[in-house]
């Protein structure tokens, strides 16, 4: 059995294998040191294009020029953030970046309260440090010890959700590209091609807010949301129908204007008016991202494989645009029934079914 089917989700270096081998076989200009690709290929790989009859799907849908910034970061001594709001595909963009410099996008840290200097530098086997005392084969390597040994890249989800002294156990290792071990009394030093790929959400700023000196010592590029409703459209029709193959969901992928009602429903609570400006429109509690919009009809076609015709129809969309939208009880509920009524009920035949539905999962 293919492999592919036996995983809920492969890495990218792996999904994508056909497509980074097609560019290294073609692919003469020169490499910089730990890369597989050059700067091009990777642009390719991630933009888009054909390579001798092979079809580079675009892993980006947006401003080209970010992608050549964030490509040419990695080539200094300088580290990456991508920041941008939830949903602007700032870990996905990260990972295909990764697997298209390195061939290995793994070497991990997942921030969040719990992270400790230790998942940033090393940590010890405290069994083999207590029968043996310190020693190399004692020591637990952090993703970014492993990438300075090997002059890959490590990538660092969700700085801001760590504590402070926690990101700044950082500033050392970007300065001064070593990790010391007193216990051994050495240090390691970054092979070339070492570098950084954190992201950072901007709707945590106020969690655990960066020092200008750990700031600085990256190169930041902020990732916008979809600038018009077009580009998002195909964002979530692209990413809906990987996403359904993957999971080999029994439903046909949502036609065009079961993506464009939900991204139109989308944009207008996260904008706070309607697409024409007229009208203003109460926002929910919770984000209204690009990836929920995803999620909310990839769970729609699931709803619709298992439990409908195997189409999916405005009930099936209804009922993800309820979960997606009401998160507080009281206040979204309410959002959401004034939106109802005052924006959708008005938009005539073509929305009176998906009204109908929505307003029955709301009441």
């Amino acid at each position: 059995m293919d492999q592919k089917q036996d995983v809920v989700r492969l890495p990218s270096e792996r999904l994508y294998v056909e497509e980074l081998e097609a560019l290294k076989k073609l692919d003469q200009d020169a490499k910089p040191a730990g890369w597989q690709l050059s700067p091009k290929a990777v642009l390719t790989f991630l933009t888009g294009g054909k390579v001798k009859g092979v079809n580079i799907t675009p892993k980006y849908i947006g401003n080209k020029r970010l992608i050549e910034m964030a490509i040419a970061t990695l080539l200094t001594d300088r580290a990456l953030m991508l920041i941008g709001e939830p949903g602007t595909a700032k870990s996905w963009l990260s990972e295909n970046l990764t697997a298209a410099i390195t061939g290995d996008s793994g070497k991990v840290i997942q921030g969040t309260a719990g992270t400790s200097e230790e998942h940033i530098r090393y940590s010890w086997n405290y069994a083999m440090l207590l029968a043996q005392g310190p020693s190399d084969q004692a020591i637990i390597k952090s993703p970014i010890f492993r990438a300075m040994e090997t002059g890959g890249i490590a990538r660092f989800e969700e700085i801001s959700r760590c504590a402070s002294e926690v990101q700044d156990a950082l500033i050392s290792i970007l300065s001064e590209k070593t990790i010391s071990i007193p216990e051994l009394g050495r240090e390691v030093f970054a092979s070339r091609g070492f570098s950084i790929i954190a992201t950072a959400n901007t709707r945590d700023r106020g969690v655990n807010e960066m020092s200008a000196a750990l700031k600085r010592r990256f190169n930041i590029i902020v990732l916008p949301s979809p600038s018009d409703i077009e580009t998002e459209v195909e964002i979530v029709r692209k990413r809906v129908s990987e996403i359904s193959t993957s999971y080999e969901l029994k439903s046909t992928l949502p036609d065009e204007e079961a993506v464009r009602k939900v991204v139109t429903i989308f944009r207008e609570l996260r904008s706070g008016m309607t697409l024409d400006g007229k009208e203003k429109v109460k926002g929910p509690s919770g984000v209204i991202s690009t990836a929920e919009a995803i999620s909310l009809l990839t769970g729609s076609m699931a709803l619709a494989g298992s439990f409908g015709s195997g189409s999916i129809s405005e009930e099936d969309i209804a009922a993800g645009l309820q979960g997606a939208i009401v998160k507080d009880e009281e206040k979204d509920r309410l959002v959401w029934k004034e939106y109802l009524e005052n924006v959708m009920k008005k938009r005539g035949s073509t929305w009176r079914n998906l009204y109908f539905a929505c307003s029955e999962m709301n009441n």
